[in-house]
């Protein structure tokens, strides 16, 4: 009986360690992240001035493809000419 006591405090002891070890790597880990985006933010991208559309394409149709693709993209992407195929 004594093996197995011991036995299990050790499985406890050495399962509480790695609990504690992987928690003390999630704080470091959440205060470099936050360090990081304090010293150094990301830079918003620039965004480019869009190009005169062709006078043959139609006003509605255009303005409905331009929302659609800003909608699927999240504003980084954009209509810059349209050409039947």
């Amino acid at each position: 009986m004594g093996n197995i006591e011991i036995g299990l405090m050790l499985m406890v002891v050495g399962m509480v360690t790695v609990f504690l070890i992987l928690l003390i790597v999630i704080w470091l880990s959440q205060g470099l992240i936050s360090l990081v985006n304090k010293v150094a933010p990301e830079e918003e991208p620039k965004k480019k001035k869009a190009v005169a559309v062709a006078a043959s394409s139609d006003a509605a149709a255009m303005e409905a493809i331009k929302k659609a693709v800003s909608m699927l993209t999240a504003d980084k992407g954009q209509v810059v000419k349209i050409e039947k195929l």
